[in-house]
């Protein structure tokens, strides 16, 4: 990320509108289970907030700078791991929940999205949700925040098939202002 994305996502605002906001909504109505992969979490504002729910929570997050970050902030209530989306270091099906909070758009290409989105079907459980938000790439502040950083959003009405050619059933996209959240399950 570049440097005013960084400040950006490291703000009291920032922080405040994904605890209250962003966070209840992307998973409004969502059971996670017992066994929880959040994926690409950045800076960790939601994983503080999944950390305090019953269960375990794993994170998988690209950049070891923010993974050494996570490690000394949250300590054994999180497992992080630094890795790629689109080679998940993990066997098949060990997670109830995968989720990912406006991450998506800085997978550099649809087919790596795609690749992502397949691996996502393979860590999870049998009938297990894959959830999140991610932001619609709509507006100039968003562009401009993006300037040197990697800005690939996602159409939500493509994402549903999209979700769904990587195995996962049940896809569903809902628009809320410039944002979208999704869900998709591995079939039972």
């Amino acid at each position: 990320m570049n440097a005013i994305h960084n400040l950006i996502c490291s703000s009291g605002w920032w922080g405040r509108r994904v605890e209250h906001e962003l966070l209840p909504w992307g998973l409004e109505g969502v059971e996670l289970g017992d066994s929880v992969l959040e994926i690409g979490p950045g800076f960790g504002l939601t994983t503080r907030l999944l950390a305090g729910r019953d269960g375990s929570l794993d994170v998988l997050e690209l950049e070891e700078e923010y993974c050494r970050k996570l490690r000394a902030e949250l300590g054994d209530a999180v497992t992080v791991t630094q890795g790629d989306a689109t080679q998940m270091p993990y066997p098949d099906g060990p997670f109830s929940a995968a989720v990912c909070f406006t991450m998506l758009h800085h997978i550099p290409s649809p087919d790596l999205q795609d690749r992502a989105f397949a691996e996502v079907a393979r860590v999870l459980r049998p009938g297990g949700i894959f959830a999140g938000t991610d932001s619609l790439g709509t507006g100039p502040l968003f562009k401009l925040i993006h300037i040197g950083d990697t800005l690939n959003p996602i159409d939500p009405d493509r994402l549903p098939p999209r979700l769904e050619a990587a195995g996962l059933v049940d896809a569903t996209v809902e628009v809320g202002g410039r944002s979208q959240r999704f869900r998709a399950h591995k079939p039972a």
